[in-house]
């Protein structure tokens, strides 16, 4: 490789992170339907067809933001999960929806692109799956890993799953292996459960209403590691 081409792929890459930096500006200020090729142009000093050199379209834009948010989840999320060891499934568990809590407190506009409305006209191609799926492999791993290791005992009874479900299990069970349908009806609860508190506490749902909302989702976190049937640390 050329010096000349290894200095022009450089300017691209700053050029390109400098982009979304000022990309995400705009999504704190206008909201995803509000992002603009043009403003972000226009802050940059550059004219318009230059910024479609690395950008063709503004759903390009989105795109290459909704990859590094999720990119930016798994890797929170793959950090707290490997501070700890492998038997405290419980620990795991929590140190995981802590991680993508203080994320998204963090990162609030970026949270609301992957996890609040879909943005009108947007649709997602296929390479966001990956990195979208990043933090939920970290999950089932510690649900897999809990329920191989025999530590894995949810509260009884549980009415039945319905049989139209077991397709949909199948699919999930690829990311917790060998799990029933009751487990991974649970899991998928814990799941959701935890960004349901996140989004509740970012988008204003608990205003007025819970207060030490860190004790209270800490809490409820561990209801979620109680009902799935994860031991108590």
């Amino acid at each position: 490789m050329s010096v000349s081409r290894t200095a022009r792929e450089r300017v691209r890459a700053e050029l390109t992170r400098e982009i979304t930096d000022v990309a995400r500006r705009q999504l704190a200020a206008e909201g995803a339907a509000g992002l603009s090729l043009r403003a972000v142009a226009r802050e940059m000093g550059m004219v318009s067809s230059a910024i479609y050199r690395y950008f063709p379209s503004r759903d390009d834009l989105l795109t290459a933001l909704i990859i590094d948010g999720y990119n930016a989840v798994g890797e929170v999320v793959e950090q707290a999960d490997a501070a700890l060891p492998r038997e405290d499934h419980a620990g795991r568990w929590l140190a995981v929806c802590h991680a993508v809590r203080d994320w998204a407190l963090a990162h609030p506009h970026e949270y609301a692109l992957l996890y609040g409305s879909p943005v009108p006209g947007y649709q997602a191609p296929q390479d966001t799956v990956g990195p979208a799926t990043r933090d939920t492999l970290v999950y089932g791993r510690i649900v897999a890993d809990a329920l191989h290791a025999g530590t894995l005992n949810p509260p009884a009874p549980h009415p039945p799953t319905p049989p139209s479900f077991a397709e949909d299990a199948a699919r999930v069970r690829e990311m917790i292996p060998g799990a029933p349908d009751e487990v991974i009806v649970l899991a998928l609860n814990a799941w959701t459960g935890l960004f349901g508190w996140i989004s509740f506490e970012l988008f204003g749902q608990f205003d007025n209403a819970i207060l030490d909302r860190a004790a209270a989702f800490d809490y409820a976190m561990r209801c979620h590691a109680a009902a799935l049937g994860l031991p108590a640390r």
